[in-house]
């Protein structure tokens, strides 16, 4: 009797979490293609903004450890001896202004950043919500980097250009770059920051919008949290 009785228990303790499964797929297919895209271009514009908003001020790049810049591969290497020599001064002023310039050219990407999640197809929406970590990098590099990183580089360049090390890192990358012995970006402190600026941008976004998934609820957005909650 009391065999019977487990066995009866065990089986519907079963059907019950297969009903569970099934409920929870269903809700995912339900979704519609709209509820969708519209859920994931919501959690992108405020990942972006959010973004934008704690690089674009003071300490928003200096000041976070993941995506603060350090010198270049090269100019980083040679720090060492500089401080030894007397060269400080000169190596942090250089940190501290690439770090400041970077600050200040990331607030001008917000509108673009915006355009191109409002411009989002129904098709990036999927491979979003279906993609891993670097899905919403991917996008936002596709779509931004070049555009963005013509806006970035000017403000860049102006930061950069009043401080002696640049100047010095330059001369000598621009050689090295010639003979193949750097990459592009690195051929000078100007290049080198803009990218830098934005692999931080995406990184940083790519976080925002990953909180979102973990707690859609906490965003008090009803969309994100139909979309992002089901999965």
């Amino acid at each position: 009797m009391q065999r019977r009785h487990f066995l009866a228990h065990t089986a519907l303790s079963l059907s019950v979490l297969a009903a569970m499964r099934q409920a929870h797929a269903l809700t995912l297919a339900d979704l519609s293609q709209k509820d969708a895209s519209a859920g994931v271009k919501a959690a992108l514009e405020k990942g972006a903004l959010a973004a934008v908003s704690l690089l674009g001020r003071p300490d928003g790049f200096l000041g976070n450890p993941k995506v603060r810049i350090p010198l270049p591969g090269h100019l980083e290497k040679a720090a060492d001896f500089l401080r030894m020599a007397g060269q400080g001064q000169k190596v942090d002023e250089l940190v501290t202004t690439m770090n400041r310039a970077a600050e200040t050219a990331v607030p001008m990407g917000k509108d673009l950043l915006v355009g191109a999640v409002k411009s989002m197809t129904v098709d990036d929406a999927k491979k979003i919500l279906a993609g891993g970590d670097n899905a919403v990098t991917t996008f936002f590099a596709d779509k931004t980097r070049v555009p963005l990183g013509q806006k970035f580089l000017p403000v860049v360049t102006d930061a950069t250009r009043k401080v002696n090390l640049a100047k010095a890192y330059n001369r000598v990358a621009g050689k090295l770059a010639s003979a193949g012995v750097v990459d592009g970006q690195q051929a000078s402190i100007e290049s080198y920051v803009t990218g830098k600026t934005l692999d931080g941008l995406y990184t940083l976004i790519g976080e925002e919008e990953r909180k979102i998934r973990q707690d859609p609820v906490g965003t008090g957005s009803a969309i994100l949290k139909k979309v992002f909650g089901a999965l």
